[in-house]
């Protein structure tokens, strides 16, 4: 049985794919939403904010403005992420710092900002979505897999941090997705028997986040029933 009791939470890359499918969920469920991207929508029934999570005065902006709007914050949903791929040699410098100021260095600035009100207020849940890579290394992988090893680790610690005041932290590992990420354009037939659904992770998402106070899922694996795992 799911928790009914209505959460404020905020949401991070919010804007499209599985961020833009949470949210709508979300609302639906009567959460109160704030929705957070560089670029954010106008859309009706959420505090649209703009914000870049690898920059900590806009994180702590964020954090703080969502306080001053609704007065708590019961959850942060890290789903920003980016991604490139080829061979290491390949990869700039400059390339690896981006991959790793969103994913990782992201991460852990929402978790240096929400977290103190989460204990002060003896709850909250911080959900990271991360990726199956977070669990398996590929070829042309090298910098993608392992900032999703790192936030995996930052989560998996945290946890053991915040458990005994009450606070959740779950991690989310989707397969393949049918969205933007790295510059595709979703909607393509041949992949709606290959690849998740956007909504299929924020049925994911909305699982986790509504379990009863006594019970937090640490993990979730989700995969396309055709993804060799």
């Amino acid at each position: 049985m799911g928790n009914s009791i209505h959460k404020t939470i905020l949401l991070t890359g919010a804007t499209k794919g599985i961020g833009a499918a949470t949210a709508a969920l979300l609302q639906q469920q009567g959460h109160q939403v704030i929705a957070v991207s560089r670029t954010p929508a106008d859309t009706p029934g959420q505090l649209n904010l703009a914000g870049d999570i690898s920059q900590e005065a806009d994180v702590e902006r964020v954090i703080r403005q969502t306080l001053e709007h609704y007065g708590r914050l019961d959850a942060v949903i890290a789903n920003a992420g980016v991604g490139s791929f080829a061979e290491l040699e390949n990869f700039s410098a400059e390339e690896f710092d981006r991959i790793f100021a969103t994913n990782v260095r992201g991460t852990f600035l929402l978790a240096k900002y929400a977290v103190p009100h989460f204990k002060a207020q003896r709850s909250g849940h911080f959900i990271g979505i991360a990726s199956d890579v977070s669990k398996r290394t590929f070829a042309h992988g090298t910098v993608y897999g392992a900032s999703k090893y790192a936030q995996d680790a930052l989560l998996g610690s945290l946890r053991k941090e915040v458990r005994p005041f009450g606070v959740k932290v779950s991690v989310i590992y989707p397969g393949m997705v049918d969205t933007h990420f790295n510059g595709e354009q979703p909607g393509d037939p041949a992949k709606a028997a290959t690849h998740l659904r956007s909504t299929d992770v924020a049925a994911a998402i909305g699982y986790v986040l509504n379990q009863p106070p006594g019970v937090v899922v640490d993990e979730l694996m989700l995969h396309p029933l055709t993804q060799e795992w």
